[in-house]
């Protein structure tokens, strides 16, 4: 029984690149959903007489179902809309990387390499989810998409001023009176305070997303591991079945969270 380390393995160099197995599969996901969308973009059926069929029709059923979930969120059916490409991009992708480390061969095939005079097997593919890299880079890549929204709704000034709010000093000094000054002096201190509490939070967004992610997949690359390492035959299968619905719900939880968190940031501040 062979536990899978927490760094993905460089099984290959681009130049001075390294390219790891799970960015291999991060890859192959990303290459399934683009030469779908291709397909079904080319392939599309708009006009009145003509009903769509076949993964057309798949695909319009898919993205309604993520608009309507995206609407029970936001709450708002033009929100949904602006933010449905970026969580609805990030659940497919998600869910497919999940998934694909389900296949056969997923950290089963792969070579020899020998490290400090010690043979290592290092497998050709591994679940991307289970590469705390990935995960980091879709968390970062959502929560800057979502101050990027937050700045196309209310303004730079605005959305900035949640982190960095000066105007409270400004206010204050116009007051009249020294009283009125101090106080709203000190009220200008707790504002800019809990301003960069938001920056800090904006931070935790991003741990908090990418280790649940990576932790959840990791953890259940080891419960196979150990499971098959027990007995090959038929006692992985409940814990496959299993890891078919975790791949659902972490998928559906970062969706939900980066649409929240969209919602949050183009609201104007309080």
């Amino acid at each position: 029984m062979v536990l899978p380390p927490l760094a993905a393995e460089t099984i290959a160099h681009i130049g001075s690149f390294p390219i790891t197995n799970a960015f291999v599969n991060s890859f192959i996901v990303a290459m399934i959903l683009i030469v779908t969308a291709f397909f079904v973009r080319r392939n599309m059926k708009t006009r009145a007489n003509q009903a769509p069929t076949g993964v057309q029709n798949f695909a319009e059923a898919v993205v309604e179902f993520l608009m309507k979930q995206a609407v029970q969120v936001t709450g708002d059916e033009a929100k949904a809309r602006k933010f449905l490409p970026l969580a609805g991009t990030v659940f497919l992708f998600v869910l497919l990387n999940n998934w694909l480390g389900l296949f056969p061969g997923m950290g089963s095939i792969g070579f020899n390499h020998v490290v400090n005079g010690e043979a290592e097997f290092f497998p050709l593919l591994r679940s991307a989810g289970s590469d705390l890299n990935l995960t980091i880079a879709i968390a970062i890549t959502s929560i800057v998409a979502t101050n990027v929204f937050g700045v196309m709704s209310i303004g730079f000034f605005s959305h900035v001023g949640k982190f960095l709010n000066f105007k409270g000093f400004l206010h204050a000094w116009h007051e009249h009176g020294i009283g009125a000054k101090l106080v709203g002096f000190l009220v200008a201190i707790v504002e800019l305070g809990v301003g960069l509490i938001e920056i800090v939070s904006e931070l935790a967004k991003v741990l908090s997303l990418s280790l649940r992610l990576f932790g959840n997949v990791f953890a259940g690359e080891v419960l196979m591991a150990v499971m098959a390492g027990l007995f090959a035959y038929f006692l992985p299968l409940p814990f496959m079945a299993l890891e078919l619905i975790v791949g659902v719900v972490q998928a559906t939880v970062f969706a939900m969270l980066v649409l929240v968190y969209a919602t949050v940031s183009t609201q104007e501040a309080h």
